[in-house]
């Protein structure tokens, strides 16, 4: 499934500068607790304490990934100078 205008990805400017365009192969759930992370959700350090549930979806077990969380503007949207900061690996 391709992504649309109104996709969080997009609208934030995420794909077209730090991705390029894509087309989802595989379904992805990410939670912590019981809040599932969606594009654009802001979560505060104390509820990303413990580490997430990661659900990746598909039928072939032979496939690997490798998921990556960073942010693109670190510090913030108006001053990135850490931009696509990694969190974790």
């Amino acid at each position: 499934m391709s992504l649309s205008r109104r996709d969080p990805l997009v609208v934030g400017s995420v794909v077209g500068d730090v991705l390029d365009p894509f087309t989802r192969l595989v379904s992805l759930k990410v939670t912590y607790g019981h809040r599932e992370v969606t594009n654009g959700l802001d979560l505060r350090p104390s509820q990303v304490l413990n580490k997430p549930i990661v659900e990746i979806g598909g039928d072939d077990f032979r496939n690997f990934y490798t998921l990556v969380m960073v942010d693109p503007d670190v510090p913030s949207p108006s001053n990135p100078h850490q931009r696509e900061y990694l969190h974790w690996q």
